[in-house]
């Protein structure tokens, strides 16, 4: 961002040098709005937790201000002055207390190079501490402050609540997704020898597990992302690092982790698990800044071989944000790279490549109208008018070479930009983070990108800031009640929800990828339809939840449910039932909705160790019972006509337990053995 572009017409209050002593949490310098020189960072006070991106290896040093405003503003807090060209710079801003700090504010690399410009609102009379670590450079800088008007919003289509988690860790990238097979959301976090695991308690709260593990040399400074590539029902992760890539894979039940690093070069930037040759194991791509991107490719057995080129070729990489997505609806897995090299380089033109089904990637950015050397960091990708095919949000990091675009898919290959007249093109905010989902459940899918701004979508092609106290961070249904969560650093942020309606699906591969990742779901409804994919990796850093969220407004019916699987399953469910999480396993009927006379089938106990019982399992002529794996192996078959089964011998995990009648229809639905 270029500071000269930021002058609007109010003054500065007061503009004057100064010289800090070293400063911490507890003995911060106060300020008011001006200009304010750093000499040395110095401060012995690590900012905890890291409300701006890229983690905080190398930090032992900051500086420390409290700013309290006298009324209701906006804020500019820059470093992005002429006198710090060449710089760089990190900024963390919070309200609370020291030790219990909140993330409010924050920015690393929004300026012009790696300067830093954040954007927040303050209100009168309450207290911000600001801090400047040496994530990147202990050397001195001057830095503004500016007030702005405060515009409150008319009303916020949804709110959030903060709650602290005081043993959360917020070091490295962190993620919000299902680590044990429950299809609740999980927070993930990232430190040097351990990973640390808060586990959804159905019902509310977590459970805290830290798991050790040998030291990995490629910790996520860039991304993480998370998908089971050996089907054994646990998630692994894969870590994008600024040196190489390393996957963590979790044991059979979850406890433990091996740790795979791999001996190749990679400037990771985003990074995604994705069937890429689509033969029902995830694969694993990484984005490389300086060389054409990387992936690895799975055997079926669980490992990964390495590969270099064909999906991003250009020989100074410049890849920065890749998301997997069925733009051209033909039932395969499509790749769109954002990238923000700058400067003349055509190595900064964003690329997207079409999948012609086979793992041949054709690049279309051309003929697709999505050849654009806007920089950015990532795009957002969903069905924005509810058409039925994939939109795209091109969010901006930088105005150098343009700002945000809105570009419409046209149905036939190729794309519109209509960002005029959508707010778009009043979104002034930058950001390298942008993510799509539909925060307020009204059936249209919003964005959260820069400057503490949610943009709602209106459902008629234009977009409205609401702004909240809080940046970007990976998002999940933490609490289990339909609505999106927001966490950031060890603070969460809980949508306090509103009266829409809404449904959460839940994917169970077989011979598919077990996540599904890759998946369209569609929902239909007499408002129309909507659509989602699985994906795993969207935005920049985060790992975000793998479950599907609609939210259906005030509709209170959904006529019908589809699933289109990677493999080319189709799975079809009528009269799904609203405010209610689905599990779908692909290629039979969720056992749960089998429902006769006001009777329907229950599978108890269910976590279980030794017995599994069916409650009304005469609404079902059984011809077959038997259970399979994550792996999608038979297990275990039993005499069809019982009722009760005994599963003592099976080992600890997550498994399937199918139900075929008499004409070939299959039943399921998941179990967990003690």
């Amino acid at each position: 961002m270029n500071y000269n572009k930021l002058l609007l017409p109010l003054m500065i209050a007061c503009i004057g040098g100064f010289t800090q002593a070293q400063s911490t949490c507890s003995t911060p310098t106060v300020i008011t709005a001006g200009q304010y020189t750093v000499d040395t960072i110095m401060g012995t006070d690590i900012p905890a937790p890291i409300c701006a991106q890229n983690g905080t290896a190398g930090t032992d040093a900051s500086e420390w201000y409290e700013y309290t405003p006298t009324d209701d503003y906006s804020i500019v807090l820059s470093t992005d002055l002429a006198m710090n060209a060449g710089g760089d710079t990190r900024v963390h801003v919070y309200t609370g207390a020291c030790g219990v700090l909140i993330c409010h504010g924050g920015d690393d690399d929004s300026g012009a190079g790696f300067l830093s410009v954040a954007n927040f609102n303050v209100f009168a009379g309450n207290t911000y501490l600001i801090a400047f670590d040496n994530r990147w450079s202990p050397n001195g800088f001057d830095f503004v402050l500016e007030e702005y008007p405060y515009v409150p919003p008319t009303s916020l289509p949804v709110t959030f609540t903060p709650n602290v988690l005081s043993d959360l860790s917020s070091g490295y990238k962190y993620g919000v997704v299902d680590m044990n097979g429950d299809y609740l959301d999980d927070l993930v976090s990232v430190s040097d020898d351990t990973l640390q695991l808060h586990h959804q308690n159905a019902g509310g709260g977590f459970t805290f597990t830290e798991i050790q593990h040998d030291l990995v040399n490629f910790l996520p400074s860039w991304s993480l992302a998370a998908g089971d590539f050996d089907k054994n029902g646990f998630n692994d992760l894969l870590y994008g690092n600024g040196s190489g890539v390393a996957f963590m894979k979790a044991n059979v039940d979850g406890t433990s982790y091996e740790v795979i690093e791999g001996s190749e070069y990679v400037f990771s930037q985003r990074s995604n698990f994705v069937d890429i040759n689509n033969d029902g194991n995830l694969d694993a791509f990484v984005c490389h800044d300086v060389d054409p991107n990387v992936y690895y490719l799975n055997d079926g057995a669980g490992n990964l071989q390495f590969n270099q080129g064909g999906l991003g070729d250009h020989p100074e990489g410049g890849y920065y944000g890749s998301i997997w997505t069925d733009y051209d609806n033909d039932g395969d897995m499509d790749l769109f790279v954002a990238k923000c090299r700058g400067g003349q380089s055509t190595a900064k033109i964003n690329e997207l490549f079409q999948n012609d089904g086979t793992g041949t990637f054709t690049n279309v950015s051309v003929a697709a109208n999505m050849y654009d050397s806007v920089q950015t960091w990532s795009s957002a990708w969903n069905d924005f008018d509810n058409d039925g095919d994939m939109d795209a949000i091109i969010g901006a990091s930088s105005t150098a070479d343009g700002s945000h675009k809105f570009m419409q898919n046209n149905g036939d290959g190729t794309f519109t930009d209509i960002t005029a007249g959508s707010g778009w093109d009043n979104h002034t905010e930058l950001n390298i983070e942008h993510v799509s989902y539909d925060f307020d459940n009204d059936g249209y899918t919003d964005v959260l990108g820069g400057g503490g701004k949610i943009m709602f979508n209106n459902g008629d092609l234009t977009f409205s800031p609401a702004e909240y106290n809080f940046s970007n961070g990976p998002i999940g249904d933490l609490d289990d009640n339909g609505f999106l969560d927001v966490r950031i650093g060890n603070t969460i942020y809980y949508s306090d929800g509103n009266d829409n309606n809404w449904l959460k699906v839940n994917l169970q591969g077989i011979e598919s990828n077990s996540n599904g990742i890759g998946a369209r779901i569609e929902i239909f409804g007499d408002w129309g339809k909507q659509i989602r994919e699985i994906r795993s990796g969207v935005g920049f850093r985060y790992m975000n939840t793998l479950n599907a969220h609609f939210g259906i407004g005030e509709a209170t019916e959904i006529d019908s449910l589809i699933v289109w699987w990677p493999s080319g399953t189709k799975d079809m469910i009528h009269n799904v039932t609203i405010n209610e999480s689905v599990l779908i396993v692909e290629g039979t009927e969720n056992l749960s909705l089998l429902e006769q006379s006001g009777k329907s089938i229950k599978l108890y106990p269910n976590p279980t160790t030794n017995k599994l019982s069916i409650e009304n399992g005469e609404l079902v002529s059984k011809e077959k019972v038997y259970i399979i794996s994550q792996l999608g192996q038979v297990v275990q078959s039993f005499d069809a006509k019982k009722n009760e089964f005994d599963v003592s011998a099976l080992s600890p995990g997550m498994y399937v337990f199918i139900i075929e009648d008499s004409a070939g229809k299959k039943y399921s639905e998941q179990f967990v053995k003690r």
